[in-house]
């Protein structure tokens, strides 16, 4: 039975590993749109006057501590708790094909919480395990890339899209369609 249960071990560690070296750049590219997508849904909510104190907790020998007030949106501690359980939203997501073009994009397609047709759509049940991959690629972006996410939105850079999926990650190779922030 051990040895059963190390063989096991044993192929899914192998067969993990080589699906790690190749990455779906479909699946990667739409996770990274969707990403962003769900992130700026995220930070509009949120009032641009609201605050929060960031620095340092120490006391200086004057007995004061620096602390500074940054637009809430932009903290660590909120995009932190923002990109926590961001990826969960991925199976609000489906493969569409374009007929003519072939192209294969995600597209959003489950309401919002605070559309009026929310409350209807979650009177059916969905489930498929067709977005456990994008969960995946937006997981492995946003440990690959926090830093990125922060700086991008630190900067109020234009064109998230563009610039996290294409220009700092590469996981896109074509532009993207431009979200401002």
């Amino acid at each position: 039975m051990v040895l059963l249960h190390l063989a096991l071990l044993m192929l899914l560690t192998l067969s993990s590993n080589s699906v790690e070296g190749e990455r779906d750049r479909e699946v990667f590219c739409g996770a990274c749109k969707a990403l962003v997508d769900e992130l700026l849904y995220d930070i509009r909510k949120v009032n641009p006057k609201r605050t929060t104190e960031v620095g340092s907790f120490r006391i200086s020998p004057g007995g004061t501590q620096e602390r500074n007030k940054v637009p809430l949106v932009k903290s660590e501690t909120y995009l932190t708790e923002v990109l926590e359980n961001i990826c969960d939203r991925m199976n609000d997501y489906q493969l569409q094909v374009d007929p003519q073009t072939q192209k294969r994009t995600f597209k959003r397609f489950a309401p919002r919480k605070d559309e009026k047709i929310y409350a209807d759509f979650k009177k059916f049940y969905f489930y498929s395990d067709a977005y456990k991959p994008l969960k995946f690629a937006c997981e492995s972006i946003i440990e690959e890339y926090e830093d990125e996410i922060f700086s991008l939105i630190a900067q109020e850079a234009d064109y998230l899209a563009d610039k996290l999926c294409s220009e700092k990650s590469g996981i896109c190779e074509e532009s993207v369609t431009h979200t401002e922030l």
